[in-house]
């Protein structure tokens, strides 16, 4: 994974609270997350939708956050460790072939992409490894920021995702983004 990626040191304004008065990582998981899901974010950065979705899968639940940067892993894990949702987050650097899912084939219930799949060498490739790692009906919340990507590049993207099976369900409105709710179609 990994042409023109989102600088290490740029997490920390990321997940900076002011962030929260454009997009607020509450509204915008809630809908999908629930207690005991199996959760996937690629690219969680550090943490400013990761601590709220170990909040929202509770005890029995995990969240599977995977970086290339280790610098972004560490930062995460610090945050997880201060908010004491370590036990359930599992903070993964994965290599620039692949994101390293196979432990997670048919297990994950939701999936977050936020403003992550144009950092990809490959969205094909990303979504294949999203896609194998969902349960059949699982959902993927794709949100892309508009000023990165415009609609001629988000509607490429969700023809990558409907080639590895995952349907466009909604549109839902995320400030400065565009965005679908895509779920993983067919049984496996």
């Amino acid at each position: 994974m990994g042409h023109r990626i989102c600088p290490w040191w740029l997490g920390y304004f990321l997940a900076s609270p002011l962030r929260r008065l454009l997009q607020d990582p509450v509204a915008i998981t809630k809908p999908y997350v629930r207690e005991g899901m199996t959760v996937l974010e690629p690219g969680p950065g550090m943490g400013f939708f990761t601590l709220e979705m170990a909040r929202q899968v509770g005890a029995s639940g995990r969240v599977v956050a995977v970086d290339v940067q280790p610098r972004m892993i560490a930062g995460l894990k610090r945050r997880l460790a201060k908010a004491g949702l370590l036990e359930r987050t599992d903070a993964r650097v994965a290599s620039s072939e692949s994101m390293g899912l196979q432990d997670l084939r048919g297990k994950v219930d939701f999936a977050l992409a936020m403003a992550v799949v144009h950092e990809m060498p490959s969205s094909s490739r990303f979504f294949a490894e999203v896609a194998e790692a969902m349960k059949p009906g699982a959902t993927l919340l794709l949100a892309e920021p508009s000023g990165h990507v415009n609609k001629a590049a988000f509607e490429a993207e969700l023809q990558d995702a409907a080639a590895a099976g995952l349907e466009v369900t909604d549109r839902p409105a995320i400030a400065r983004s565009q965005a679908a709710l895509l779920r993983k179609t067919g049984a496996d």
